[in-house]
Formats: C-alpha cells, sequence, structure tokens
C-alpha cells in the first residue's frame, strides 16, 4: 500500500487560493491547444510554411504533450508535485518566448515540442495538486466543477484570444501571452501550494516510457498523413499497426515490471475507465466543432478572426453554466453515469445540428445552436468525469492517474480532429467532382462535408456513451459505502474520500499514516 509525504493541508481560505493558481495553470494549457489555430494563416504567410507542413504547427506540440503526459505524472508522484508544478510552468514560460522570438518554421517546431513537453509535466501535476488539496466531498465537487469548466471552456476562450491577438497584435502573441500568465501562476503557486509525493525512491520505468511512447507517437502521426495519403495508405496502416502493436507490449511489460510507468490497477477499475472513455469521446465533438466553425465562420461566412473568436463565447458562456451551475449541484447527489451519459448525448445532438448548416444560414439558427448544445454536454460531462479519473485511487499513483484522463483528453482530441478531417475532406472533393467549379459551389462542398463529419461524430459519441452506461455503474456519493460489501472495491467510495489527514505527514516529518483504500 502506498504512502505519500506532504506538508500538512493548507485551510480552507488557502485552499481556494490555491485553486486559483492551479486552474490558472489548467486554463494556459487548454488556451494553448486551440489559441494558435485561428493565427495559422497569418504565421504561415509570416514563416513561408507550405501547405503540407503547417498541420505540423499543431502536431508537434499535441504530439509532445500527449505522447509524454504518463512520464509526467509519474515523475510528479515521485519528484513532487508542487515541484514539478513550478519547473513546467518556468519552462512552459521559456518555451513560448522562443515560440514568439521564431524567425524561421524550424525554430518554432521546436519551441512548441518543448512547450509539449513542459505540459505533459505540468497538467498531471496541477490536477494532483488539485486531489490533494480538496478531500472533502463538498468542497472537492466545487472545485472539480471549477476545473471542469476551465477545462472544457478554456478551448473556447482560446480561439477569442488567437482573434484578437492576430488582429490587433501580432500572431506571436499567441504564444507571447503565456509569460505572464506563467509567471503569476508560479509565483502564487509557490507561496500557496503544499508539497506532496510519493514516499520511496523513483525508480522510472523507462521501457514503458519508451514503449507508450513511441506507439501513441506512431497513432497520432498516422492521423496527421492520414488527411494527406488516406486512411488506407500503406504509409498509414503501417504507422497505425506499429503503434497497436507498441501499446500491446506495452501493456504486457507494465503486467511485469515492479514499479510500472501505468499501474494496470488504474486503469481496469471500471469507474476510472469510463471516465477515461468518456473524457477521450466527449472532445471529440469539441474539437471537431473548433475546426468546422472556424472555417465555416471564416471561409464561407467571411468573418475576421476576432469576429470568428467573439462568435465562439456562447460556447464558453454554456459550459461555465453547465459545469459550475448545473454539474456542481447534481454531482453529489447522482451517479456519475446519470450525468455524464446524458450530456454525452447532447453533444451528438450538437454534433448533428451540424447537418442543418447551409452556406446562408444565420448564425443564430446554424452555428449558435449547435454550440450551445456541445457547451452544455461538455459542462456535464468533463467535470464528473474529470473527478472520477481519480476516483479510488491510491495517493501514491494520483499522478500517474490525473496524467491519463489528460492523455486521454489529448489523444481522443487529436484522433477524433484527424478523422473527422478525412472525412469532412473526402465529402467535400466527392460533392466537387460532381459540380460546376463555382465560389458557391465550393462553399456548398465545404458545408456538406462538415455536415458528414459531424454525423459520424454524432454515431461515435452516442456508441461512446452506450458503453460508459453499461461500464460505469458506481452509485451516487450518499450511497457508497452503504451496500453490502462496501469498501472492498474501488466502486464503494466516494473519490478520495479522506479527512484530509490520510496519507499525510506533518511538518515535522513524521512518518506519513497508509493512504485510505
Amino acid at each position: 500500500m502506498a504512502t505519500t509525504k506532504a506538508q500538512a493541508p493548507a485551510g480552507p481560505s488557502r485552499r481556494w487560493v490555491a485553486l486559483f493558481f492551479i486552474g490558472l495553470a489548467q486554463l494556459m494549457l487548454v488556451l494553448d491547444a486551440t489559441v494558435v489555430n485561428i493565427a495559422l494563416p497569418s504565421i504561415q504567410g509570416d514563416l513561408g510554411v507550405s501547405d503540407a507542413d503547417r498541420q505540423w504547427i499543431i502536431t508537434a506540440y499535441t504530439l509532445a504533450f500527449g505522447s509524454l503526459l504518463l512520464l509526467g505524472g509519474r515523475i510528479a508522484d515521485y519528484v513532487g508535485r508542487k515541484r514539478t508544478f513550478l519547473i513546467a510552468l518556468l519552462g512552459f514560460t521559456a518555451a513560448s518566448a522562443l515560440g514568439g522570438a521564431a524567425g524561421n518554421f524550424e525554430m518554432l517546431l521546436v519551441s512548441r515540442a518543448v512547450q509539449g513537453a513542459f505540459g505533459a509535466l505540468l497538467q498531471p501535476s496541477a490536477l494532483s495538486l488539485l486531489t490533494v488539496t480538496f478531500t472533502q466531498p463538498k468542497d472537492r465537487t466545487k472545485a472539480f466543477g471549477i476545473w471542469g469548466g476551465i477545462s472544457a471552456a478554456g478551448g473556447t476562450i482560446g480561439l477569442l484570444a488567437g482573434g484578437a491577438l492576430t488582429d490587433y497584435l501580432d500572431w506571436r502573441w499567441c504564444l507571447y501571452v503565456n509569460i505572464p500568465i506563467a509567471l503569476v501562476a508560479a509565483i502564487g503557486g509557490y507561496t500557496v501550494l503544499a508539497e506532496s509525493r510519493r514516499v520511496g525512491r523513483a525508480r522510472l520505468d523507462i521501457p514503458g516510457v519508451l514503449l507508450v511512447t513511441g506507439g501513441l507517437v506512431a497513432i497520432v502521426y498516422a492521423t496527421t498523413r492520414a488527411e494527406a495519403d488516406g486512411w488506407g495508405s500503406t504509409t498509414v496502416l503501417g504507422l497505425l499497426a506499429a503503434g497497436a502493436v507498441l501499446l500491446a507490449v506495452f501493456v504486457f511489460v507494465e503486467s511485469r515490471v515492479a514499479q510500472p510507468l501505468l499501474p494496470l490497477r488504474v486503469v481496469a477499475d471500471r469507474t476510472r475507465g469510463g471516465a477515461y472513455l468518456a473524457v477521450g469521446l466527449a472532445v471529440i465533438g469539441m474539437f471537431g466543432a473548433f475546426l468546422f466553425m472556424t472555417y465555416y465562420m471564416q471561409v464561407v461566412k467571411g468573418y475576421s478572426p476576432t469576429k470568428t473568436g467573439a462568435a465562439f463565447l456562447p460556447m464558453a458562456v454554456a459550459v461555465l453554466v453547465s459545469a459550475a451551475g448545473l454539474s456542481t449541484r447534481l454531482m453529489p447527489k447522482f451517479p456519475p453515469r446519470a450525468l455524464i451519459v446524458p450530456g454525452m448525448l447532447v453533444n451528438a445532438v450538437g454534433m448533428l445540428w451540424m447537418i442543418t448548416v447551409e452556406p446562408d444560414t444565420s448564425y443564430a439558427g446554424g452555428v449558435l445552436i449547435s454550440q450551445l448544445l456541445l457547451g452544455f454536454g461538455a459542462g456535464l460531462v468533463m467535470p464528473v468525469a474529470i473527478n472520477y479519473a481519480t476516483h479510488g485511487v491510491d495517493h501514491g499513483d494520483l499522478g500517474v492517474a490525473s496524467a491519463t484522463v489528460n492523455t486521454a483528453q489529448q489523444i481522443g482530441g487529436s484522433l477524433g480532429t484527424a478523422l473527422l478531417n478525412t472525412i469532412a475532406t473526402s465529402a467535400t472533393v466527392d460533392y466537387l467532382a460532381s459540380h460546376d467549379s463555382s465560389p458557391a459551389t465550393a462553399k456548398q462542398a465545404l458545408v456538406e462535408g462538415f455536415a458528414e463529419a459531424g454525423a459520424w461524430a454524432a454515431g461515435i459519441i452516442v456508441v461512446g456513451a452506450l458503453i460508459v452506461a453499461a461500464l460505469m455503474n458506481t452509485a451516487r456519493p450518499d450511497q457508497l459505502g452503504a451496500d453490502t460489501g462496501a469498501g472492498t472495491s474501488d466502486d464503494a467510495e466516494w473519490p478520495e474520500a479522506t479527512d484530509g489527514k490520510a496519507a499525510l505527514a506533518d511538518d515535522h516529518g513524521a512518518e506519513p499514516l497508509p493512504a485510505h483504500t
């Protein structure tokens, strides 16, 4: 039974101040996933990037981030979550400064990859700090509701910020904007956060690191190649097969080593497994909407970058209202699937609404309705799923459990976006092949592609919702522990329901108490 060494828990007011700085770091990471998107045309023209290579401005960040998250979570567990949090913030600041000053494409790619690497350290350390800071169910519910709202709405805010910064300043400020945010989070975090780490000597699972990183890189790279080469190409199929083999070997290795990078017990639990699946599939709708609506509004409707970013604000509002106003109140009263499954179904309806959108459809009658549905659904899914992603996990595995849910989000978003973009592109090409080549036809072809991709996304999310409904059988919090045999499994407890003393040592270095399991 693993233990965690930590400073004494912070007082109530100090915990909420800590949440502000942890949330600020999370907001920066989520912003960075989308803030560059609207600036891509400006970056491409300024640095002379080809159409084939421009995707790497996004992919370099995603590959590094998604493939190194598990390692980042394990480093946070052993090195110290506060220490890792602060180091990652400073590294992210330096990488952002390098990217903003980039004089060529290669320098920008290096900076984006370094950003992703430090992001892979920052996100799991931030989420695990949140978990050990808020241990009481009532406060934890509020904290995770706020965190989920930031996670779900940050991408939309990033699109707004990216448009405004590109229009009124320069695309480089899409990277420079991280510097003040990261510095404020680092200074505040150093002041108010308490340190916690896994007790014992760190033994990093190097074979596991290489296998999971290689497998995820191969799969994500295959999805980026599929847009140009097609899903049936030898290159794409070979990469997908190689990635699958590497991940299968990773699972085998993890079941054999003494201190695995990803203990299989973390993902084998039905509650946590359902939470990871829900997060991975829910972001398909969000990321797909960001991509299609951005092109629809700028290319089909002729919106400026700033107007496009502002047009996404209703989605952010819907997320915040749903997450902070609804999920946090319902989470203690209902089992998780009672919120997650309806949220995913609402997301699916939001993607299906894309079928009704035409080139001359008004904003209010088209993308606005889709945004509101997607935002409301995400606000139901994300806070609950992220809360239960560390459900019942040993305190020594908090970092890796936090990393796993973030990996699900990054890889799910990457795979989903690549798949939907390929479907949309193929549908657009097919439409153009059977129609004339007028500008009006070109716009209609884009809309046809977006509609078909939206239908596929809805189908994927519905299937995922059915799986989560069958898999995630956790009782509502006030019933946890009341059933026969409660306390014998992860399903028989409120997530991390401790009294704030379990697994914590005092400031004098007393022997840590065993974690609550």
